[in-house]
């Protein structure tokens, strides 16, 4: 039987190679004194991820047509 930290090692190893095949990464560096309308906006949101991916599906679509 595994041990707690093999079971672990294991979960992590999975989700990384999974992470590896199917995620990117995106970071943004925003300036707390120039940029503070979007910190405070995003600080207020729920999923942060959620709203900009949203953001920009919208202007996807205003693009698109």
């Amino acid at each position: 039987m595994r041990t707690q930290e093999e079971l672990v090692a294991a979960r992590t190893k999975a989700q990384s190679k999974y992470d590896k095949s199917h995620t990117a990464g995106f970071y943004m560096k925003l300036n707390t004194g120039t940029d503070q309308d979007i910190l405070a906006w995003l600080e207020q949101q729920d999923s942060k991820q959620g709203a900009i991916k949203r953001l920009i599906r919208a202007e996807i679509r205003r693009c698109s047509q």
